[in-house]
């Protein structure tokens, strides 16, 4: 009985830490073209984006896709988001020097129109940004490792 136990606890174990490992990859369409996007990219891309200085307008983007993406005017739109990837998951992005540029993919979530803009990462500013405008500083996965070892 305890080996039987023992089984079904060492398999639920192994798929639920083989699902939780899996990239989460959407396809969607824009005109006719079909793309793919995430929102895990090996980066921190969750958070509150906002100009430099300011408080609003925002960019709130959450791990589920989802988010608030805030207006000048200050008006606030629910949208469901991600980062082009291929489809696989693998993040597809233009290196820089220093940098990496993305493709960042939005809509309203009451809408079925894609919009996309730029989302990039500037490594030794720690900071990344949406539309060039909107900012959050970050902290890298990669050094945070390098400390701990």
């Amino acid at each position: 009985m305890k080996f039987l136990k023992l089984l079904f606890l060492s398999s639920l174990f192994l798929t639920a830490s083989h699902s939780h490992s899996q990239i989460k990859v959407d396809q969607i369409t824009y005109k006719i073209h079909d793309h793919y996007i995430t929102t895990t990219i090996g980066y921190p891309v969750i958070g509150t984006f906002t100009s430099e200085g300011k408080k609003e307008p925002i960019v709130q983007l959450n791990a589920d896709g989802s988010g608030v993406f805030q207006f000048e005017d200050l008006t606030k739109k629910n949208i469901v988001w991600g980062i082009e990837c291929s489809e696989e998951g693998i993040p597809t992005f233009k290196e820089g020097f220093n940098s990496a540029s993305y493709t960042f993919w939005y809509r309203d979530k009451n809408e079925d129109e894609w919009n996309y803009t730029q989302f990039s990462i500037h490594f030794n500013k720690k900071k990344m940004f949406i539309m060039g405008e909107r900012m959050k500083e970050y902290e890298d996965y990669n050094d945070m490792k390098k400390t701990l070892q």
